[in-house]
């Protein structure tokens, strides 16, 4: 195939991909602003503001939203020390055992959602904890604790091991060379295990909808009111998220080029 034809269906390939990835949203989006319940975009009615308000007289969907805010907050401060200890654990061990314990450690995300969600039910009301919030929490966290140590593992393979080594020669505690070395080493990997718990606690369905009881999540309410067909202000929620992404893409994209500015002067 000639230069001139790759190209061809290099620009074709993209622009499929780009209309596979944004027609959806803009559909999305389309729908808020329609004046026709429910969603759509085929029978158009004019256009309105009237789902927004709707949306902010909603307050079971602003109190689920407050609870997957609540919820994801807490996972975080869990699974990323328990991760951090399972990567740091599995590195200092070696043989049979770090491969069991491995094992171990990665066995809750081949575990179905559903499973993780009603055992950690059962077994929190065994001991007198009916399902909630907690319930909820420790349940996500079974899994997302997981993905934090596989992040934390593959980072810790790329250390120079003989930097602590020094530390602990020159009369460092473990603790100080921990703290002076491996962590500033794993700060951005902590920050992108924050995020991306965040967004798995967020987003969570399954585990969630059988592990909370009688309380409910943005999520999981949104997944109750499918039985009776969707508001328009379920696609206004998500247009005020599109811009929430974009807002925080662009402050992330300033802040970095001012970072290196600031580098690039001195």
């Amino acid at each position: 195939m000639s230069r001139q034809g790759s190209g061809l269906v290099l620009r074709l390939y993209m622009g499929l991909f780009f209309l596979y990835m944004f027609l959806p949203l803009a559909i999305m989006v389309a729908a808020g602003f329609n004046d026709y319940s429910p969603p759509s975009v085929t029978v158009w009615k004019g256009v309105t503001l009237r789902w927004f308000a709707e949306l902010w007289q909603d307050q079971r969907m602003w109190s689920g939203l407050m609870n997957s805010l609540l919820i994801a907050g807490a996972v975080i401060g869990l699974a990323i020390p328990m991760g951090l200890a399972g990567a740091l654990l599995l590195g200092r061990l070696g043989g049979r055992a770090a491969g069991l314990l491995y094992t171990a450690m990665v066995s809750p995300l081949l575990t179905p959602g559903i499973i993780l969600g009603i055992s950690t039910a059962i077994f929190w009301n065994g001991l007198g904890v009916a399902a909630g919030l907690f319930t909820a929490i420790l349940a996500q966290t079974t899994f997302i604790a997981s993905y934090t140590m596989l992040m934390f593992m593959a980072r810790l393979q790329r250390q120079d091991a003989a930097l602590e080594e020094a530390a602990l020669d020159l009369g460092a505690t473990p603790f100080q060379a921990f703290c002076r070395i491996t962590l500033p080493f794993l700060k951005p990997t902590i920050l992108t295990a924050a995020v991306i718990a965040f967004l798995q606690s967020f987003e969570n369905y399954n585990t969630t909808m059988f592990s909370i009881g009688g309380r409910h999540t943005l999520v999981t309410e949104i997944g109750s009111r499918m039985r009776f067909g969707l508001s328009p202000a379920v696609n206004a929620l998500g247009i005020l998220f599109i811009l929430a992404t974009i807002a925080f893409a662009l402050a992330w994209g300033a802040l970095k080029e001012r970072e290196r500015r600031a580098a690039a002067r001195f």
